[in-house]
């Protein structure tokens, strides 16, 4: 679902029904977690409802259906630990069951049920998340940073001559889906052709279910390829788990992995090189030693998850959560986001976080992220390469002239324009493009939108190679 997704078509329900969080309430005495004013400001709408309900608050998502938004850290620790109460089977969804969710609702594709580790709770669960942990796990974070190490050298490859680029669609947005192609292990030319289409399935665009189709195809024939010639990667390690999944099982899982671990590092990388870019005090502790990369990523997931609210978890019974009366049915959105600010555990936002790592960035409970360490690996491993490659990197547009675009689950910087000394060596060959045969398939992306680039002469070096320096060694100390 994206900022652009359209209301569906399907009427709404004139009354809530009881046991609902909107029953006996006008959809416009309730916040909505879509339309101008939650895409806008998400954390805003959430700070009003925090203060109008607590730590759970009554909402509408789309089509003005009810939910339970829960804000308080503590609260969504409860929802997260307890899912014979709370469970991810999306099938207890009372609007679901009761046909208000069909098949062209804008949350049909993401809730609707699916023998996935991610709608499964009990035995099953621990079936289907063994073998994704247990083989992700085969996989350790040195073997990992190697894989970054090259794609990001190849990336900075591409724009260091020219002195500027945007490191949203030229860096972040690039990056994960390559290292992951190298886990799954497929060719290097499968690469871009693969992170094009995952991005444009996820953006929903008149392409996208060609793109999944093409998705499909591509995971489809390696399985079949790995069940023929096993090697040391993700689906190997899936095929020879003792857990027995199918072929339709470890087609899906790897779907999963590929589009999860991709939108949550692309996040986290964006957001960890805006947060250096324009805050100085960040950059000082840094630079003065007070904190080493990996703590400064760790703030960054508290102050800017790449995820901003989980979908979801439902009622499997009638029960009281922070005073409000839960539902058997009831939807529950974990807003990760409010929780990270929750005045509870940070009274003081200002207050370091140093050492802390109890944030809900990576969910947690039985569900929590198995890739977790992959997206860490990713995400330090390329800014450490990055800003040592162009050490007086610099944003080239003001802090409040950048753009976000918000859905119900993430909030995307839609660009990161910078400046920096252009190389004086002759442009070296980008990255690996892909085969014709990939092209061909692959749908026609959307024109790439360049960023406003500043016409203003680059301002002095503000020792950015210092300070960099000073940070090298101490995360090496």
């Amino acid at each position: 679902m994206t900022a652009n997704t359209p209301e569906p078509t399907t009427d709404r329900p004139a009354t809530p029904p009881p046991g609902c969080p909107a029953h006996g309430m006008t959809p416009d005495a309730l916040h909505r977690l879509y339309g101008a004013e939650a895409q806008a400001d998400p954390m805003g709408v959430y700070e009003k409802l925090r203060a109008a309900h607590g730590p759970v608050a009554p909402v509408l998502v789309h089509g003005d259906l009810p939910a339970w938004l829960v804000l308080g850290h503590r609260e969504n620790l409860d929802v997260l630990r307890t899912p014979t109460v709370f469970s991810r089977d999306s099938r207890y969804w009372r609007d679901m069951a009761e046909g208000r969710v069909t098949a062209d609702h804008p949350l049909a594709p993401i809730t609707a049920w699916q023998p996935l580790c991610v709608f499964v709770d009990g035995e099953e669960h621990e079936r289907l998340r063994g073998a994704v942990t247990d083989s992700l796990g085969r996989f350790e974070s040195r073997g990992i940073r190697r894989h970054v190490t090259r794609f990001t050298h190849q990336l900075v490859d591409g724009f260091e001559h020219s002195g500027r680029a945007d490191l949203v669609s030229q860096f972040a947005a690039q990056l994960p889906l390559r290292v992951m192609t190298q886990l799954f292990g497929m060719p290097d030319e499968y690469g871009p052709a693969l992170a094009a289409a995952v991005q444009d399935a996820l953006t929903g665009t008149d392409t996208a279910a060609a793109s999944n189709d093409y998705i499909t195809r591509t995971l489809q024939q390696l399985v079949e390829r790995k069940r023929a010639d096993p090697r040391h990667d993700f689906p190997s390690k899936l095929i020879e788990h003792p857990s027995g999944l199918s072929d339709d099982e470890i087609r899906e899982h790897l779907r999963l992995i590929l589009t999860a671990a991709n939108e949550t590092t692309v996040n986290l990388i964006a957001n960890a090189l805006r947060t250096l870019l324009t805050d100085d005090r960040f950059r000082a502790n840094l630079a003065g030693g007070h904190m080493t990369l990996p703590d400064a990523m760790e703030q960054v997931m508290w102050d800017e998850p790449p995820m901003m609210t989980l979908l979801g978890r439902w009622a499997t019974s009638d029960t009281v959560l922070a005073e409000q009366p839960i539902a058997a049915g009831d939807m529950l959105l974990l807003g990760l986001g409010a929780a990270n600010v929750d005045p509870a555990i940070r009274p003081d936002l200002n207050a370091s976080v140093h050492g802390n790592r109890s944030h809900l960035a990576f969910s947690g409970g039985p569900h929590e992220c198995p890739g977790q360490h992959i997206g860490r690996a990713i995400a330090d491993t390329a800014i450490d390469i990055l800003l040592t490659r162009l050490p007086d990197l610099r944003l080239s547009v003001p802090n409040d002239d950048l753009e976000w675009t918000s859905s119900l689950m993430y909030r995307h910087l839609k660009g990161l324009p910078v400046e920096f000394t252009p190389s004086h060596q002759a442009p070296r060959a980008p990255g690996l493009t892909p085969p014709a045969a990939l092209r061909t398939e692959l749908p026609t992306a959307a024109p790439e939108t360049k960023p406003a680039f500043s016409t203003a002469p680059a301002p002095a070096d503000r020792s950015w190679l210092s300070w960099w320096r000073g940070v090298k060694r101490w995360t090496k100390g």
